[in-house]
C-alpha cells in the first residue's frame, strides 16, 4: 500500500478530515491531504516534542498557524485541542502521523483510529 492511501483510509473513516505522514524525523513528507500543509518549524515542533514535550507545554501546539491546546505529550502520542477540533500526532518506529479531526467528532473515536494505524506500521516495521 502506498503512503497517500493510509492518508487516504485515514480520511475515508469520516473521523478525520486532513492528515500527513513525515519521516520520523520529520524532515520529508511522505504524504498528504491535499491542503494540509504544515511549515517546517510546525513539523519540527511536532517531532522533536515527542523527545522533550517542555516546548509544547510552554507555547502549545502548532498546525497550519492554528495555536492548539495541549492535552497530552509523550514518547508516542501528541494530542491537542482548539475548540471543538482537535490534532493527533503519533511517532512510530520511522513515521510521523499527523492528523486534524473537525468539529462534530468525538475526539477517542478520532484518536483510535489513527492510533490504531501506528500499531499497524510498528508491526511491519515502520
Amino acid at each position: 500500500m502506498s503512503w497517500q492511501a493510509y492518508v487516504d483510509n485515514l480520511q475515508a473513516s469520516t473521523r478525520v478530515d486532513r492528515a500527513a505522514i513525515y519521516s520520523k524525523a520529520g524532515d520529508s513528507v511522505w504524504a498528504k491531504s491535499t491542503g494540509f500543509d504544515l511549515s517546517a518549524p510546525e513539523v519540527t515542533e511536532i517531532c522533536s516534542g515527542f523527545d522533550n514535550p517542555s516546548g509544547l507545554q510552554a507555547k502549545g501546539l502548532h498546525a497550519q498557524g492554528v495555536k492548539y491546546f495541549l492535552l497530552r505529550a509523550d514518547d508516542r502520542s501528541i494530542y491537542g485541542k482548539q475548540g471543538a477540533e482537535g490534532l493527533i500526532c503519533v511517532r512510530t518506529k520511522q513515521a510521523t502521523l499527523i492528523a486534524h479531526y473537525p468539529e462534530g467528532v468525538q475526539p477517542g473515536e478520532a484518536t483510535k483510529i489513527v492510533e490504531q494505524l501506528a500499531d499497524y506500521l510498528i508491526s511491519v516495521g515502520y
